[in-house]
């Protein structure tokens, strides 16, 4: 019996890999993409086959679908640090745009059964809350400007070429594989480095800012179950956590969870979205049987295995391209 076989851009990092991971437990062949510019080899699974590349290059794009016969795409590639998107516009939209449309152009031309897209609840904005996917995105930083591009740009596809998709929302998703050296984003990563390093946490302003933070198998379940899910055709899904927590919260559980006190460094309230909630009663009523680990528990587990790490030094962006009101401790 033939396998089905995913693409699955992104693969070697965060989310990518767990789904890579659950696509192979499923019995499906898999095929990672990805320039390793966030994520790590040690991340891939051992039976999947990998390539080095990146998602701007439409050449490599055409000879991987020529190479391989492909079935689905989860298409999880992308830069995805909404604050510090306003200040690297060309390369957010150069990677988070034309790089997807690559993709898309390459699915529609070989025909593949369904495009899973890794959106983000950054094309919300910062609307009414919860946000529904009836909720109209007002995105607020290029990052989910992009994200939304890219949406509308797989709503055209379908009706122009017939090219079935699935779009997912996540949001403030942490857990294993997690990239802790990422200085822009991740706050959960940001403060276990912190923590590791024996540093005061950064918060933004007061930190009464909330997040409903997320643990990965609550996406990746729903990620790779879309596929044999025929109401996912051509949807928009909102994936995570119901119960948000503001960022103080966070940190009294984390210092709870580690047994550890504390230190706080206030910076600077820095342009974002202050609350962010979304409603999830499409995925309750599409996904059955759906994970239902607490944050103690999913902090936990992230916490022992961080510190079974050896973690490079945070990395400066070596492309900006604006600096006007930059936060300061990000040049």
């Amino acid at each position: 019996m033939v396998k089905p076989v995913a693409l699955v851009t992104g693969g070697a990092g965060f989310i990518g890999s767990h789904v890579a991971q659950e696509l192979i437990n499923k019995g499906i062949e898999v095929i990672i993409l990805d320039d390793l510019s966030g994520g790590f080899k040690r991340n891939i699974p051992a039976s999947a086959t990998f390539l080095k590349g990146s998602i701007t290059d439409s050449g490599l794009i055409h000879e991987l679908f020529t190479q391989h016969k492909i079935d689905y795409v989860f298409h999880l590639a992308a830069y995805a640090a909404e604050g510090l998107s306003h200040f690297i516009r060309k390369f957010n939209y150069s990677n988070n745009v034309i790089g997807s449309v690559n993709l898309i152009n390459a699915s529609v031309k070989n025909n593949i059964k369904q495009f899973v897209f890794t959106s983000s609840i950054a094309v919300y904005g910062s609307g009414q809350i919860p946000f529904t996917e009836a909720t109209t995105p007002q995105p607020e930083d290029p990052y989910g400007i992009a994200k939304y591009t890219v949406e509308l740009d797989l709503k055209a596809a379908h009706q122009q070429f017939g090219l079935n998709y699935t779009i997912f929302r996540p949001h403030n998703v942490y857990g294993i594989r997690q990239n802790l050296s990422d200085p822009y984003r991740n706050v959960i990563g940001i403060f276990m480095r912190s923590m590791l390093n024996n540093q005061p946490l950064p918060v933004f302003g007061n930190g009464e800012q909330t997040r409903a933070f997320t643990p990965i198998n609550t996406v990746v379940d729903q990620i790779c179950e879309s596929i044999k899910n025929p109401s996912c055709l051509n949807q928009i899904i909102n994936t995570g956590h119901d119960y948000a927590i503001s960022i103080n919260n966070l940190i009294k559980t984390l210092s709870e969870i580690a047994e550890l006190k504390l230190e706080v460094k206030h910076l600077e309230a820095r342009n974002e979205v202050l609350n962010a909630v979304s409603d999830h009663t499409r995925a309750n009523n599409t996904f059955k049987n759906l994970p239902n680990t607490t944050i103690e528990e999913a902090l936990l587990e992230m916490w022992q295995w961080a510190k079974q790490l050896d973690i490079a030094p945070p990395k400066k962006f070596e492309e900006i391209e604006l600096e006007k009101y930059m936060p300061t401790n990000w040049r």
